[in-house]
Formats: C-alpha cells, structure tokens, sequence
C-alpha cells in the first residue's frame, strides 16, 4: 500500500483534517479548527499528515520550539489515526515522519501530551521510545 506523506502549512488544507481530529476530541469541530487557526499558524503551527489516496488516514499538529530543560524540541499535538485504520501501523510511519521533520530541523527531542485514561496511546509512545516524565496541568481561566 503506498501512502502519502505530507506538511499542511495552509488553513486552508488543515480544514479538511477536522473530521480526522474528532476521533480524538469531538469539540475540534470544523467551526472550532477555523477559529483556532490562525494563532496557530502564527506561531509555527504545521500539520504531518499520512495520506492514503484521496483520504487523510493519520495527522499531527507540529510546533517547533524551545525549554530550559530539554532545549529545542519539537512538539506533536492532537496524533490521530483514523480508527479504520488503526493497528496497521500507521502510527508508527506516521511518528517516523515527525521524527525526521525534527532532525531536520536541529531539536533535540520529541515531546507529547497524551490523554490520561488514554493508556492504549501510552503503551504506543512508550514502543516508539517516549519516556513519561511528569504531569500536564491546567488551570481554566
């Protein structure tokens, strides 16, 4: 099976990807993608996409930035598989794509937050080499 990899830097064709994204979070909603953009974008914002012909079968949002602690590293955010997919290891191409977008661009690591009662994710990053190192906390405003 030939699949296609790709990064989406226009709203435009990151639009396309919001049923993909609702697998994951169902308030990521065409309406709420729009609206989030642009910020988005502004601050270095991409998306890494698996295609597979016309369908877009796996997606991560990538920022690229820097910490005191880890130094540049690249972040991939809202990972998806299209649940039709899953277990055909797209993921995995699909995280091999994202680590060779971050050597190529100089970081130092990889970082993800995954949700908690998510463990079937957990045990996944942790095959593909991610160390859980702490608790992502937040706070409403």
């Amino acid at each position: 099976m030939a699949y296609d990899f790709q990064i989406l830097t226009q709203k435009s064709e990151m639009l396309l990807l919001a049923p993909l994204l609702q697998q994951l979070n169902s308030m990521v909603t065409p309406q709420y993608l729009d609206a989030m953009l642009d910020d988005m974008i502004a601050h270095g914002y991409r998306m890494a996409t698996v295609k597979m012909g016309v369908e877009y079968i796996g997606v991560s949002g990538i920022w690229v930035t820097t910490k005191l602690y880890s130094g540049k590293y690249l972040e991939m955010d809202n990972v998806v598989v299209a649940a039709s997919h899953r277990s055909k290891g797209i993921g995995h191409l699909l995280t091999d794509f994202v680590t060779a977008i971050a050597r190529q661009e100089g970081c130092a690591m990889l970082m993800l937050d995954a949700y908690l009662d998510n463990q079937k994710a957990h045990n996944f990053y942790e095959s593909q080499g991610f160390v859980k190192r702490g608790y992502h906390f937040l706070k409403s405003l």
